[in-house]
């Protein structure tokens, strides 16, 4: 049996999303379960899933078994050295990675460690880690984790009201329309028979808006600065087909013959990188972080500039 108590700083969360942070591996059904069945006690009294737990709150937790195929993966020293590398800002609650590509932001369908995972092992003294927003597993560049909840709260805010400063660098197959400054095209998921999960322009999907301005063009190719309105799942990589000019490297929505010639110089992943990112902490203070482009996309852009 465990007895946990409340830090302030999470005062205000639902009891299932504390339970879930603490009991590595345990399935959120398992802790719907306890929670339904009063094994679950918060000041000796029954709560449901939805109790917002507060600061100073007494939780009684029942022990749990967890599975060796559900135990919760290890991030290992290459991991933890990668990430610690890569801390671009820590301050005020408010912490700036520059995720590598190929690392998903969280576990889950598959994954058994992402980067929230293996940030909240690093930092095991910090009680609260969240991500605030996401970024794709093959999307690299900077990515804000809060660690206070009120840096939570306050951040989400500017992000739902548009007020959050993200800009990526996204290298795009071909010529970029002359003009095309902005790209309003409404997004729908589509799951198809063999499971995959794509992002189609339809008439019915949700309001879709991004910003592009040329960066450099090439020969065959440009680059873009893509500032997202709106945060719909794979939104730039789509915007940017739908305008006939598919990401580089991207396996999902760019040909396979198109991505052959990227290969060719050099190219081993998806073009996209969260270059820059900025919002206000609840203090007033404006944090403002760039993530420099890994040099592997670099040497593409080298690659470009000679041919």
């Amino acid at each position: 049996m465990q007895f946990l108590t409340v830090p302030e700083e999470l005062a205000g969360q639902r009891i299932d999303n504390f339970l879930q942070a603490r009991l590595k591996g345990v399935p959120r059904s398992r802790i719907y379960r306890i929670l339904r069945k009063g094994e679950v006690r918060v000041n000796k009294g029954r709560v449901k899933a939805e109790y917002r737990i507060k600061g100073g709150d007494q939780v009684r937790v029942p022990p749990i078994r967890v599975s060796e195929e559900s135990a919760p993966a290890v991030a290992g020293d290459q991991l933890r050295r990668t990430l610690e590398a890569a801390i671009l800002y820590d301050k005020g609650g408010l912490l700036v990675v520059n995720k590598p590509a190929g690392l998903a932001v969280h576990g889950g369908s598959g994954v058994r460690l992402g980067l929230i995972e293996a940030l909240r092992q690093m930092y095991p003294d910090s009680p609260f880690m969240e991500l605030v927003h996401r970024l794709d597993r093959d999307t690299s560049g900077a990515i804000l984790v809060a660690r206070k909840r009120s840096v939570l709260l306050h951040v989400q805010a500017e992000l739902r009201a548009g007020k959050l400063g993200k800009s990526y660098l996204a290298l795009a197959a071909g010529k970029w329309p002359r003009g095309c400054k902005l790209v309003e095209a409404p997004l729908k998921k589509n799951t198809l028979k063999s499971g995959e999960r794509m992002v189609v322009v339809d008439g019915e999907g949700k309001p879709s808006t991004t910003r592009f301005q040329v960066a450099e063009r090439f020969n065959g190719a440009t680059l873009v600065a893509a500032e997202p309105v709106t945060g719909r799942t794979h939104q730039i990589r789509v915007h940017a087909q739908f305008v006939g000019c598919p990401l580089a490297g991207d396996a999902k929505y760019t040909p396979d013959e198109v991505n052959g010639e990227f290969r060719g110089l050099g190219l081993k992943r998806l073009f996209l990188h969260s270059a820059e990112v900025g919002c206000t902490l609840p203090s007033g203070e404006r944090v403002q972080v760039k993530a420099p482009l890994p040099s592997e996309l670099e040497l593409v852009l080298d690659n470009l500039r000679k041919s």
